[in-house]
């Protein structure tokens, strides 16, 4: 288990100073396995959400559909361990470097990235590695 890293109120305000937010008060950002590279998933952050994560060193998001803060794993356990929070060169997209604990994507899978069009189709090209249903259970 990799230690999270966390940052101090000067760094996170430096950071906030910079993140351009969307019209929603909204950042788009990529999670990547720290180690491997691996984009895991895309997901979006608020101010708050921003602050929390590098506050505790744990990938917290802005749930659209949930219309509020999603703190990742608190349900299922897979959470997201922060190890760098990167800025992109415009200040409108983050990448958080993590170590992922279990699946990231809510279908069961590793990454969010398990479709590609392929030979005139979009294939499955992951297989499901949780029963999320049975998670939940």
């Amino acid at each position: 288990m990799t230690t999270p890293t966390t940052y101090q109120q000067p760094e996170i305000d430096a950071a906030l100073s910079v993140i351009k937010f969307d019209a929603q008060g909204l950042v788009p950002a990529i999670a990547q396995q720290h180690d491997t590279g691996e984009v895991l998933m895309m997901a979006w952050m608020d101010r708050d959400a921003v602050a929390e994560t590098m506050r505790t060193g744990r990938a917290c998001y802005w749930s659209r559909s949930r219309k509020g803060p999603w703190r990742k794993g608190d349900t299922s356990g897979h959470i997201q361990t922060l190890v760098e929070l990167r800025v992109d060169c415009d200040g409108d997209t983050l990448l958080a470097l993590v170590d992922q604990t279990g699946v990231a994507c809510h279908t069961g899978r590793h990454n969010c990235f398990f479709r590609a069009v392929r030979g005139g189709v979009l294939a499955e090209i992951a297989p499901i590695e949780i029963d999320m249903e049975k998670e939940k259970a």
